[in-house]
């Protein structure tokens, strides 16, 4: 019983971080339907901000937060801004947009900072561990868990209970109608952009004590973001918290009888035979025609 609840936390934390770069993602892919290929590069350059803040300022993990967001944020915005706005309902043109500002993001912090690791340190007020349930946890990975279910809930409670959400939704289901009753689709889907951006940037810097910090480090989230919002379905934030869940579960339990490597193929294996039999997703948002 102690083995299969430490499993258990320990799927809980690895699914807490999941849902934290997935959460941007779905946000963006689900409302505008844009493929960004750049989200690992948000989540990097939320890594790349906690760094450096640190580094040159003196300011801690915990208190850049609310900075770091507002950072990638307002890129993510001009990025829409500039780039994205002119490409929507063109998604091999999106991909290959997207995809080109990853790379320029990777190649300019190489030639600014350098392509060696980095490290963030962790908060020292959280550098411990916590019992729970019988089970020593890291109290900077139980703090990720609780922050990550709160910013579910706020972006649920934005979504689902706001002006902003209703016009969103509004726009997701039909941008013709939608702006003819006035709703700025343009307005909408920049701070929907950037919002997701955000959020990325979060999940970077509250990855960043936990994993060293390079340029290629959003690679891998972003495959794993992509695959939670496909299994959960696109259009639903509940699906994608499920999905989280589910594939943090799984990796954990398949990573303790074997490895890393072994746990992530066989769960892109299970998502592939998943949406073989239901490609809308297990929990696709249902809406009236």
């Amino acid at each position: 019983m102690e083995t299969l609840t430490a499993q258990i936390v320990t799927g809980l934390s690895i699914s807490s971080i999941l849902l934290l770069v997935a959460l941007g993602l779905a946000i963006i892919y689900g409302t505008t339907g844009v493929i960004n290929m750049a989200h690992g590069e948000f989540v990097m350059l939320g890594a790349y901000s906690a760094w450096f803040l640190q580094t040159f300022f003196g300011i801690g993990l915990i208190e850049s937060l609310v900075v770091i967001f507002a950072m990638v944020a307002a890129l993510g915005w001009v990025i829409e801004r500039v780039v994205i706005r002119y490409l929507y309902r063109r998604p091999l043109d999106t991909i290959l947009a997207t995809w080109g500002i990853g790379v320029m993001a990777q190649q300019a912090i190489r030639l600014s900072v350098g392509g060696e690791l980095r490290y963030v340190e962790m908060p020292p007020v959280m550098d411990g561990s916590i019992v729970l349930l019988g089970i020593e946890m890291s109290a900077f990975r139980l703090f990720v868990l609780v922050l990550a279910i709160a910013l579910f809930a706020f972006t649920w409670y934005l979504m689902y209970r706001t002006t902003i959400g209703m016009k969103l939704r509004a726009i997701t289901q039909n941008r013709e109608i939608a702006s003819c009753f006035g709703i700025n689709s343009g307005r909408i889907y920049s701070f929907t952009f950037a919002y997701g951006a955000g959020l990325a940037g979060l999940a970077g810097a509250l990855v960043s004590p936990l994993k060293s910090v390079s340029p290629e480090m959003g690679t891998t989230y972003v495959v794993d973001a992509f695959m939670i919002v496909v299994l959960g379905g696109v259009e639903s934030l509940i699906g994608t918290m499920a999905s989280s869940a589910i594939l943090g579960q799984l990796y954990g339990f398949v990573a303790f009888f074997s490895n890393d490597t072994f746990a992530k193929a066989l769960v892109l294996l299970a998502i592939v035979v998943v949406i073989r039999f239901r490609p809308q997703g297990l929990f696709a948002a249902k809406v009236r025609a």
